[in-house]
C-alpha cells in the first residue's frame, strides 16, 4: 500500500473540497491518501513545522494568493512552497493558481521550481487526476498555458525576486519608502534602484508608487 501524506492550501474551502473530493475518487487501488488542508499563511506554516518534526508530506498543493501571516514573513503561496522545500526537500511542490501572465509565470518556475504547475482555468477533474499520477511518478507537470508560456518564452529575462516581492507588499501595505529601511536590507539608493527596475518591468510610465502598485496587482505578484 501506498500511503501518501498530502497538504493542501487554499483560501477558498470549497475549492479544496474539490479537489479531496477528485483525488479521493480517482486514487490507486493500491494508495491511501491522508490530506491536511490549511486556509492562510499562519495555518499552513503550522503545518509545514509540525511535518518537518514527524512525518513529512509527499506533497504540498499551494495556491499563489494567500491572506499574508499575522507577521507578514509569508505573504503567497510561492513563500510557503520555498518554506516546505526548505524543511523538506523531498516533498514535491504543487502550485496552482488563477494568474496566467507569462513573466508570472516564469518567476514561479524560476523560484520555486515546482514538481507541478496547474492554471485553475485549465484544469478538469480529468486533468487534475492525471497530473496528481504523473508526478507521482515522473515530475514535473505543467498545464497546457504554462507549457505553452514556457515554450513561447524561454529566454525571458522578466524577474521579479524575493526582495523586489517584499518592496512591493511592503509599500501596499502603505510602508513608505523611507521607511523600507526597517524591514529591507539594503541602503537606500539600492531600494530606489530596484523601485526603478519594477516601473520599468511593468512599464509605469507616469512613475508613482500607486501606478506601479496597481501593475503589480494586475499581475499577480501582489
Amino acid at each position: 500500500m501506498q500511503e501518501l501524506k498530502i497538504l493542501m492550501v487554499d483560501d477558498h474551502p470549497i475549492i479544496i473540497e474539490g479537489y479531496m473530493n477528485v483525488l479521493m475518487a480517482t486514487k490507486a487501488e493500491d494508495q491511501k491518501l491522508e490530506i491536511d488542508t490549511a486556509n492562510n499563511c499562519d495555518m499552513a506554516e503550522i503545518m509545514i513545522n509540525r511535518a518537518s518534526d514527524k512525518t513529512h508530506y509527499n506533497i504540498c498543493f499551494f495556491d499563489i494568493s494567500l491572506p499574508p501571516s499575522q507577521d507578514g514573513k509569508y505573504t503567497s503561496g510561492e513563500d510557503l512552497a520555498k518554506l516546505a522545500k526548505k524543511m523538506m526537500p523531498e516533498t514535491k511542490i504543487i502550485i496552482l493558481t488563477m494568474f496566467n501572465e507569462s513573466f508570472r509565470i516564469h518567476n514561479i518556475i524560476r523560484e520555486i521550481n515546482p514538481d507541478g504547475f496547474l492554471i485553475k482555468s485549465d484544469l478538469t477533474s480529468m486533468e487534475l487526476a492525471d497530473a496528481f499520477q504523473h508526478i507521482i511518478k515522473s515530475p514535473p507537470y505543467y498545464s497546457s498555458t504554462v507549457h505553452n508560456f514556457v515554450k513561447q518564452t524561454l529566454t525571458s529575462e522578466i524577474y521579479v525576486d524575493d526582495i523586489n516581492r517584499k518592496i512591493l507588499y511592503l509599500l501596499s501595505q502603505g510602508i513608505k519608502t523611507k521607511s523600507l529601511l526597517e524591514y529591507i536590507p539594503l541602503s537606500m539608493s539600492a531600494i530606489e534602484k530596484r523601485k526603478k527596475q519594477l516601473k520599468m518591468l511593468f512599464s509605469v510610465e507616469d512613475g508613482k508608487d500607486e501606478t506601479l502598485l496597481e501593475m503589480a496587482k494586475e499581475k499577480g505578484f501582489i
